[in-house]
């Protein structure tokens, strides 16, 4: 059994002991310290909530809304949601905060609170210790009898999400429906097969084939969109007449597409392309994380933009974007931000722009892959034992390349010609995460096994 507290929220397995695992006892007790945190920094008595299909999501939030009722506030349920559909309606709604039931890639034995604040934003790092703070001194005070929040149930949302995403100025629905694109949607059975049916029904097109679009919470595969785990689709696209397969994670923050042949577009790849499209019709600068292609700074310099990495996790993402007044980011495992709809990972906008570019280009999603640097990245880790000082060997490795461009910003990231290594110590093992990136798979996880030899070199010389 697992249970993970972190700064931006808490996950865990269902079952098993408090504190060991997430349980009601331990819901409870973190949705009380963020319902505290809402009323002491934004003395707003309103919270909007919503979940994925997860089979444990109805129970979870029933205890998350009883909490937050219990404590004064008023509630704003959407049910099934997606993630992007509580940020903006926490916006809409003029609300404290809001959180997500979801632990979205996660398998189905998983579940978690993620927590927004008053901007439908994810918290900070700063704000997110406050509260595990308050969780750990369990210094709660009720609401008596006549001061419990109210209940309130809406299913507005997702439709007030998708008449934003229509009003895009960028988003061209006569374009796509002119296409005639035939269309596959993988959404995992959770909240995507509700949600993009509907966006895609509303852009005008016609001919969908939901594919495990059931929002019961059985998810038919590994819910985290990457290559390996698209056999399905892939296979459904390769033997019938498609345009193009569309993929989702539970929470619908993360997109994949694959292409009219059955081959993956790269989920790496959303970004790109959908940033080349915004590119193309508004200058400016882009934001990804430090482990994300440099085939979107590639694209932003052919653009005329400039392009800036930012520390790994969303919440870094957004600050740098804010920073650099970013007109497109996300990260490089299909997260797309469009900071003209909201500052959060949308997979909905993400949907909505591709295929208006797709559209209005005339190429198949085969040819708009092609067009784009080819890029691969190998992602590989290092276990050490508990006495090895990581820091150290991080500090180590940085010493050994001293003559290459490095960012220090998130770990080490080490830049060469056309090639970059990243290297992130984990806040929870004596672990160091390698993620190389080269234009071929076989240089990419050549460099990061040179990479993991220097690091034993590092800890033989220390020895």
């Amino acid at each position: 059994m697992s249970l993970i507290k972190s700064i931006s929220g808490i996950r865990g397995t269902l079952g098993g002991k408090v504190g060991e695992a997430l349980t009601p006892i331990d819901i409870v007790k973190f949705t009380s310290a963020y319902g505290i945190w809402v009323l002491q920094t934004s003395k707003i008595e309103k919270v909007v909530i919503g979940r994925d299909a997860r089979q444990s999501g109805e129970m979870v939030s029933s205890l998350v809304a009883g909490t937050l009722q219990g404590l004064g506030i008023d509630v704003i349920d959407l049910d099934l949601a997606t993630t992007p559909t509580v940020e903006i309606a926490v916006e809409l709604e003029n609300a404290g905060g809001g959180i997500i039931i979801s632990a979205s890639h996660n398998p189905v034995q998983w579940n978690a609170l993620k927590f927004v604040n008053h901007k439908g934003e994810f918290i900070s790092a700063e704000d997110g210790e406050r509260i595990l703070q308050i969780a750990d001194k369990e210094d709660f005070e009720f609401a008596k009898v006549g001061a419990l929040g109210k209940y309130r149930r809406d299913d507005t949302y997702l439709q007030k999400h998708i008449d934003a995403i229509l009003s895009l100025p960028l988003v061209d629905k006569q374009a796509i429906e002119k296409r005639d694109f035939h269309i596959v949607v993988d959404a995992v059975n959770s909240v995507g097969g509700i949600a993009v049916p509907a966006l895609l029904k509303a852009l005008g097109v016609r001919k969908i084939y939901e594919l495990f679009c059931e929002p019961n919470g059985q998810f038919p595969h590994n819910p985290e969109p990457l290559p390996e785990h698209l056999n399905l689709i892939c296979s459904e696209i390769e033997d019938g007449d498609y345009d193009l397969g569309i993929v989702v994670d539970p929470d619908v923050d993360r997109l994949a597409f694959v292409c009219e042949d059955g081959t993956p577009f790269g989920e790496e790849y959303t970004l790109v392309a959908v940033a080349d499209y915004v590119l193309q019709n508004q200058l400016g600068n882009t934001v990804s994380n430090l482990s994300s292609t440099r085939a979107l700074k590639d694209i932003t310099e052919k653009r005329g933009g400039k392009y800036f990495a930012a520390a790994v996790g969303e919440v870094n993402v957004v600050t740098a974007m804010k920073e650099h007044q970013a007109v497109i980011g996300g990260e490089g495992n299909g997260g797309i931000i469009l900071p003209e709809l909201h500052y959060g990972r949308d997979a909905l906008v993400g949907i909505a722009l591709f295929l208006t570019y797709l559209a209005k280009i005339g190429k198949s999603t085969k040819m708009l892959r092609s067009s784009y640097p080819n890029y691969h990245i190998s992602k590989n880790k290092i276990e050490l034992t508990n006495e090895i000082n990581v820091d150290l060997i991080l500090e180590k490795i940085k010493e050994r390349y001293q003559k290459q461009p490095i960012n220090t910003t998130d770990g080490v990231k080490i830049e060469f010609e056309k090639e970059w290594v990243h290297l992130r110590k984990s806040n929870t093992e004596p672990i160091i995460r390698i993620y190389s990136e080269s234009e071929s798979q076989v240089t990419a996880e050549s460099l990061a096994r040179k990479i993991i030899m220097d690091i034993k070199e590092v800890i033989t010389e220390k020895n």
